[in-house]
């Protein structure tokens, strides 16, 4: 049996602001321990439960942030970016049984700590088929396509909330509570990697593929905080403006949907400026 675990930092445990997972700032040296101990108690729980194999995809920013002198041996970690799946990389391979999205956050304009969709700020929304949308629920679409269900998900509590939506069954760790977009009630890393490896240990009876699921087409619209942007994001072939301050695309699979919204994100990083955005 084989888990993928999808990576990412914003709902780690301990982080609560842009310093904590920022490289190169002290507070993300700090917060990468915290990082990997989410993910490693991830990966022993999994291996409790019976798995024979954890790959690890590293997802946030640089994609270089977990320690990988700190994992259990038994793991394997894919690091670096420029992939073709980004944040869910290796569940195109038909190997992976299920996958976890461990330190995941809230979507982009709404409430949760560090919320936000792939861009820091620039994004104020993006919704897929109508439904506000956040990278869970987006990567959630992919893997489906791939017969791969989600069986764990951890962050804040408003991103278990947010889980209950496109992955009902996985089990879910708050290891902070939302008190507002830079501030969180959070459990000790103690608490929290005791927590993660009992529910993923729990999590592994769920790792069962099952048959492709493709809900196609999927309609992406994304807002953003100024119209130059958008008018930035039409230089992508089949996007389009669709309001103020807004674009939209269709795209007859989820995979293609993904890529779309990968390079529509990576142009508009380039249209950004310094200090006005």
């Amino acid at each position: 049996m084989k888990i993928l675990i999808s990576a990412d930092m914003e709902g780690a445990t301990g982080v609560t602001w842009p310093a904590d997972v920022l490289p190169g700032n002290p507070q993300w040296e700090r917060c990468r321990g915290m990082f990997t101990s989410d993910v490693n108690a991830a990966a022993l729980g999994f291996f409790d439960g019976g798995a024979d194999d954890v790959l690890i995809n590293e997802a946030h920013w640089s994609m270089r942030n977990l320690l990988l002198e700190q994992l259990d041996e038994r793991t394997q970690m894919l690091t670096g970016r420029h992939k073709s799946l980004s944040m869910v990389e290796g569940v195109q391979h038909g190997d992976v049984d299920g996958i976890a999205f461990i330190g995941y956050h809230t979507g982009a304009g709404a409430e949760g700590v560090l919320a936000h969709t792939y861009l820091a700020n620039q994004l104020t929304g993006v919704w897929l088929n109508g439904v506000r949308a956040s990278e869970g629920l987006l990567n959630a679409h992919v893997v489906a396509e791939y017969g791969v269900p989600v069986i764990l998900v951890t962050g804040d509590d408003l991103t278990c909330v947010d889980a209950e939506g496109y992955a009902p069954d996985a089990r879910k760790v708050a290891v902070k509570d939302h008190v507002s977009r830079y501030a969180a009630v959070c459990r000790t890393p103690a608490r929290t990697a005791a927590d993660i490896r009992a529910a993923a240990a729990r999590a592994t009876a769920l790792a069962v593929r099952h048959e492709p699921v493709s809900a196609g087409p999927f309609t992406l619209e994304l807002e953003f905080d100024a119209e130059h942007l958008a008018a930035a994001a039409t230089v992508v072939p089949g996007v389009a403006v669709s309001g103020e301050r807004r674009v939209s695309c269709t795209s007859e699979t989820m995979y293609e949907a993904i890529r779309t919204f990968k390079a529509i994100t990576t142009i508009v990083s380039a249209a950004v400026e310094e200090q006005y955005g």
